[in-house]
């Protein structure tokens, strides 16, 4: 079809009108400038990332050197204060490390007129006890000052354990106290995995190498041998209780069963001295009312290296190899 009009541009092979001179090139630098203007911010992305963990590792290192326990004006009387809150364990801020360093600081401070346990917590590891329970009775031995124990809401089984270290315990009268026993807990899904036809495929070096395998039958050997296992334990337990506590325990045959009590149950069975909290304690008993808390807490830079470290730095491995380098 030929075009007739004097006004339209000639037609193309293709029968569209002819492009603008110089089109090719105003696209290629469009293409070129677009594509500098992506390299640009692709490397002023990968500066901020690198800058950014400079930053963090920086603070990171800042904060640990910095981490060191509180403790009191050296020459101002004060009660020296560690809380044992929560579950007792390696990884919690109730840990053996953390304690033993907060009691350290707190006997050796020449301003510490006595040592309180401020105690709230349902027990945990009688391994983490044991080890805060030997370091009390050194310290006490070695600086000649008073360790008392403060129960707030209970005062469980490990934390117990920990407790009988102090020369007095002083509970609130609704405290939870005792729970003096050992246990060892688990899962069996033998039935479960008969009944769904699942075979349990289990090869071991050593006949008792599978011992309290959840997906294998439990054996009277195997029971056998967990509780007596159990009863050495909960033995260890009742001499640390009745070296702490001495002639003050009234023992009943529920005593040492794992029962807890009441604080003021407590005190008539002499696991618990009087009640009181820790102002009571401070004033009245240590006759120092200025407290100083030298508790240990894991700082923000710990939290966040155990939290998000591993993870964190895999994903900025990962991040930078994503942004190529300009060419």
């Amino acid at each position: 079809m030929n075009n007739d009009n004097p006004d339209l541009p000639p037609a193309s092979p293709l029968g569209r009108p002819d492009a603008a001179p110089g089109w090719e090139r105003n696209t290629l630098e469009k293409l070129l400038f677009a594509t500098l203007d992506e390299q640009r911010a692709q490397r002023r992305w990968r500066t901020f990332v690198r800058l950014a963990w400079l930053a963090f590792f920086i603070f990171l290192i800042w904060a640990l050197a910095y981490r060191g326990t509180p403790g009191g004006d050296k020459t101002t009387a004060h009660t020296a204060v560690i809380q044992i809150d929560g579950e007792i364990g390696p990884k919690n801020e109730a840990s053996a490390e953390f304690v033993v360093a907060a009691a350290k600081a707190a006997f050796e401070d020449a301003g510490a007129q006595g040592v309180v346990l401020l105690i709230n917590s349902p027990g945990g590891s009688p391994v983490q006890a044991g080890i805060i329970n030997d370091e009390l009775r050194r310290l006490k031995a070695r600086y000649k000052k008073p360790l008392y124990a403060v129960v707030e809401e209970s005062c469980a089984s490990a934390a117990y354990y920990i407790a009988v270290s102090a020369d007095r315990i002083f509970v609130d009268k609704a405290s939870m106290v005792g729970s003096i026993g050992v246990l060892m807990e688990g899962f069996g899904f033998v039935g479960l995995m008969d009944k769904l036809g699942v075979e349990r495929r289990l090869l071991t070096a050593g006949e008792n190498k599978g011992f309290l395998d959840p997906f294998s039958p439990q054996t009277e050997r195997h029971k056998e041998h967990a509780q007596q296992m159990l009863n050495v334990v909960h033995r260890q337990f009742i001499d640390v209780v009745r070296s702490g506590r001495g002639t003050r325990l009234k023992e009943t045959p529920e005593l040492f069963s794992g029962l807890f009590w009441t604080g003021q149950q407590a005190i008539d069975l002499g696991l618990a001295d009087q009640l009181g909290n820790l102002d009571f304690v401070a004033r009245e008993v240590i006759k120092a009312e200025e407290l100083v808390d030298y508790t240990r807490h894991e700082n923000v830079a710990e939290k966040l290296a155990k939290r998000f470290g591993a993870a964190m730095g895999e994903g900025a491995v990962k991040a930078l190899r994503t942004v190529q380098p300009l060419r």
